[in-house]
């Protein structure tokens, strides 16, 4: 734990990256109070007790913070963001166009942020629609004339669009990936009521099971950071360099880190996001008065409980699926062989080039799906051990945890880069 905070002691002595922290945290407790904004024309209470009597609702409320239970103006949270990041980052493999634009650099990248806001809009008022219509079948919407109902729809998009805008400044003038930290803060800020809920029902014969819990959770946070820290060492070497027929240096040799999760918790914000949606579908549509369309709506909603065995099934499968993706993403082999040839550096026993790119390739492999396996296992873990001890309390907490501890250490790191970029500046001007 010291070495984890000292970073960020280190970092508050360093005006630069003290005002990053002060955004970043600035931003964050203005999420918090307009999560406490509800939108108007809502019964309170009734909406309370629907997403206390349903499981989708709770974790989905988790997932934004408790603004889905307050039925903030922001009561989306960052779903729409997210689903347009998936789709953007899918298109961009299947469309060359995009594909070549990814490659052109900072200017590229910002041009296919600018896609994602866009796309970000439409897929808000899409599930803004969706939110009331489910709500209003279920008696907790009271407005029912036209510019009322548009004023809660609009209210609903507009909230979401301006909390990818939060996510974007910390991301750009904070510390560490706003869209994470954003959604860290709301899950944060539910634990108390998630550890209220659990203490409230503890009697004797709970005990038990809540010390086995409370050991299962101590594990899982151990074995995520160790996952978390795990790197695959490949050693790289460099050729002597001769300048005039002298020998102008010696052979130096350094280290490749590969990490064992290269794409920290990224997969499972986006599993989270698509594996949800099934789920609220199945909501809606069982609520229509079309027999068939009913009948659907029923099945998917009992399949896709977060309780059941299609869902953690599922749920395990994408969190697998976006690693890969993913990790395919940010890490290229070919690229990275093509930088350690450029320097002269090669991998003993491996031809430089095409070799050394399928090398990489080959333990990439591995390693990510040793990882993928790890954080699909975790993620379904407490829906096991729910079941096991009966304590249902706690289950919306599993991937949670998973967020939590896995944004603790990205940002602790990100404060260490900044560190040691900040003490080879202070060393370059010496």
């Amino acid at each position: 734990m010291s070495n984890i905070l000292a970073p960020i002691i280190s970092a508050f002595k360093i005006k630069d990256l003290r005002k990053k922290i002060f955004i970043t945290a600035g931003i964050i407790i203005i999420f918090r109070i307009i999560s406490h904004i509800p939108v108007s024309g809502v019964d309170l209470k009734a909406l309370q007790a629907l997403f206390a009597s349903n499981p989708f609702l709770g974790l989905l409320d988790i997932f934004s913070g408790g603004t889905l239970a307050n039925f903030s103006i922001i009561s989306l949270g960052l779903n729409p963001y997210i689903n347009a990041s998936i789709i953007i980052q899918l298109l961009t493999m299947i469309m060359p166009k995009l594909e070549a634009l990814s490659k052109e650099g900072e200017m590229g990248r910002q041009m296919i942020n600018q896609y994602t806001r866009y796309l970000t809009i439409p897929l808000a008022l899409i599930q803004a629609i969706g939110m009331f219509v489910l709500l209003k079948n279920q008696g907790v919407i009271l407005q029912t004339t036209p510019i009322q109902i548009a004023a809660i729809i609009v209210g609903m998009t507009a909230g979401a669009i301006f909390l990818m805008w939060m996510g974007e400044l910390i991301t750009e003038y904070g510390i560490g990936n706003g869209i994470s930290l954003l959604i860290f803060a709301g899950i944060v800020s539910r634990l108390p009521v998630v550890l209220t809920q659990t203490v409230s029902v503890i009697d004797s014969a709970q005990t038990l099971n809540i010390l086995i819990f409370a050991t299962l959770s101590v594990l899982v946070i151990a074995a995520i950071v160790f996952i978390n820290e795990g790197r695959r060492q490949i050693t790289v070497a460099y050729a002597r360099r001769f300048i005039g027929g002298k020998e102008g240096g010696t052979g130096a040799q350094t280290y490749l880190p590969l990490r064992v999760n290269q794409a920290g918790v990224i997969p499972i914000i986006f599993a989270v996001s698509l594996v949800l949606i099934p789920s609220f579908a199945g909501t809606y549509l069982a609520n229509l008065n079309q027999p068939q369309l009913a009948f659907l709506g029923r099945l998917l909603a009992s399949n896709f409980n977060p309780e059941g065995l299609t869902y953690n099934l599922v749920y395990f499968g994408l969190i697998v699926g976006f690693t890969f993706f993913y990790t395919a993403i940010i890490f290229n082999p070919t690229k990275v062989a093509d930088e350690i040839k450029k320097y002269g550096g090669f991998i003993p026993g491996i031809r430089p080039g095409t070799q050394t790119a399928g090398y990489l390739n080959y333990i990439m492999v591995r390693i990510t799906l040793a990882g993928a396996l790890f954080l699909g296992a975790i993620a379904i873990l407490p829906s096991i051990a729910s079941k096991i001890t009966g304590i249902q309390t706690l289950i919306l907490g599993g991937t949670g945890l998973l967020i939590v501890v896995s944004v603790i250490l990205d940002t602790a790191k990100t404060f260490e880069s900044k560190l040691i970029e900040r003490s080879y500046e202070v060393f370059a001007r010496r």
